[in-house]
């Protein structure tokens, strides 16, 4: 078997996030879209050493579970991956993704506490990037999501699934409000042009929305009417603000040389769990808000009595966690690099009446070595990579009885897993939270305690 060969065979499992295994006589092939069960054609793609990569080119045969997807712009899109599974059969392939992924620490049944699903299967996102282009070269102006398997395509998502009614009335508009101007999109390969993003904020606790459009200053336009039509039409909630962002970086992020509001304010608001929170266009907040309160209770949960106790949340973002646990400590410490987030932290514990908390900004890695206090409880909510090596001594150095790690990527959570296991802390139960449904994604909490 070689490059560019066609074989056939049947998807035997799907390992995090998306990798099939396709068994045949020669091999394991490893392919990205498919689900266990198709019986799939694959070109061969690479072949080095025992690992044979693969590109699905057909499926020939569908999963036996295999249902139609709701969304018309699946499989172009490159947004969902598993709109095509039911939602109860995502839950056991995420299940299962993770078990095999703890497989090596052994892991009683009674310290595996399976997954939880979304409470909302469809219309759950609360903020969505959408970017400007054309579906193909030279085409009309597009706006949605990046086609699947392309970097520059656009598919225009103008009935995506995951958001509510009120994003994509704020799309359609948007859309032919420049479709009309002709008012280009910014080429990432010339640099030239103006439209690059639309970004949609909801509260959905609050139904307060917040719209950011991100264009270059190549050309000047007046957007009052525009967001004065989006303030009359939306079906469910109500626009709080409507943001103009200027960057003329290369590149292709959501970045601000100069925001101006053109309608409203720069913030929203949500609430979660009781709690009420500012957020600005660039503030991180679950994207999942009714996930979010479940994800937070199982943190709360794994926590247990935490009266009278001290408690470090390390990559605390904008202190969500920090302040879901203040109620029920002495005192809550986060640390966080972004330092926007920090002062968002502080003026939401304000907010909220809180003032046992202590947020500060700069690395984990050299912040956590100024601290005087001895945490009862450590939280780790790091990002997709994890924690860096030499943080994760720093935090055993403190010696806390328990810690609690909230992970948005299993591998990560497994590789620091295995230093703090040799470093004298075992776990003592896991639990899953699809915050994510129709995609690969999923967070995991585990609680460790020191032997």
């Amino acid at each position: 078997m070689k490059k560019n060969d066609i074989v056939e065979g049947r998807i035997q499992e799907i390992r995090f996030p998306n990798k099939g295994i396709v068994v045949i006589d020669e091999g394991k092939i490893i392919v990205k879209g498919g689900i266990e069960g198709q019986k799939v054609k694959v070109r061969i793609t690479k072949k080095k050493n025992d690992k044979i990569l693969g590109e699905i080119i057909k499926v020939i045969e569908k999963a036996p579970y295999e249902q139609k997807a709701l969304c018309p712009h699946f499989g172009d899109c490159g947004g969902c991956n598993y709109q095509n599974v039911p939602y109860h059969q995502q839950l056991k392939i995420k299940e299962k993704q993770i078990r095999r992924l703890l497989a090596p620490f052994s892991l009683r049944e009674e310290q595996f506490l399976g997954i939880e699903p979304s409470p909302k299967e469809w219309e759950y996102r609360n903020k969505m990037e959408f970017s400007f282009g054309d579906e193909v070269k030279g085409g009309p102006l597009a706006l949605g999501m990046r086609k699947r398997k392309s970097f520059y395509e656009v598919v225009t998502a103008t009935d995506c699934q995951i958001v509510d009614e009120d994003f994509r009335c704020i799309l359609g508009i948007v859309l032919d409000y420049f479709q009309k101007k002709e008012i280009p999109f910014y080429h990432k390969k010339t640099h030239k042009g103006v439209l690059r993003h639309l970004v949609v904020r909801k509260g959905m606790k609050t139904g307060e929305v917040l719209v950011n459009l991100v264009t270059s200053s190549q050309t000047e336009f007046d957007l009052d009417a525009l967001a004065e039509k989006i303030q009359k039409t939306l079906p469910r909630g109500f626009l709080k603000g409507f943001l103009h962002t200027i960057y003329d970086g290369v590149a292709d992020v959501v970045k601000s040389d100069e925001t101006r509001i053109i309608y409203g304010q720069d913030f929203f608001t949500e609430e979660l769990l009781g709690l009420t929170f500012k957020i600005s266009a660039y503030s991180f907040f679950q994207t999942n808000t009714l996930g979010a309160e479940k994800l937070y209770s199982i943190v709360r949960d794994f926590a247990g009595e935490t009266k009278g106790k001290t408690i470090f949340d390390l990559y605390c973002g904008t202190g969500t966690i920090s302040q879901v646990m203040a109620p029920v400590a002495k005192e809550v410490i986060g640390i966080e690099i972004v330092e926007e987030a920090v002062e968002v932290a502080k003026a939401n514990a304000k907010l909220n009446g809180l003032d046992n908390c202590t947020f500060i900004a700069g690395d984990v890695l050299t912040k956590v070595e100024e601290l005087t206090q001895k945490p009862d409880l450590i939280i780790l909510d790091p990002p997709r990579d994890g924690i860096h090596p030499k943080a994760i001594h720093k935090i055993i150095d403190f010696g806390a009885p328990e810690i609690v790690y909230v992970s948005c990527k299993p591998t990560s959570l497994v590789r620091d897993l295995e230093i703090f296991l040799q470093e004298g802390y075992r776990i003592k139960k896991v639990k899953c939270m699809d915050m994510f449904p129709n995609t690969v994604h999923v967070e995991t909490v585990c609680l460790m305690s020191r032997k």
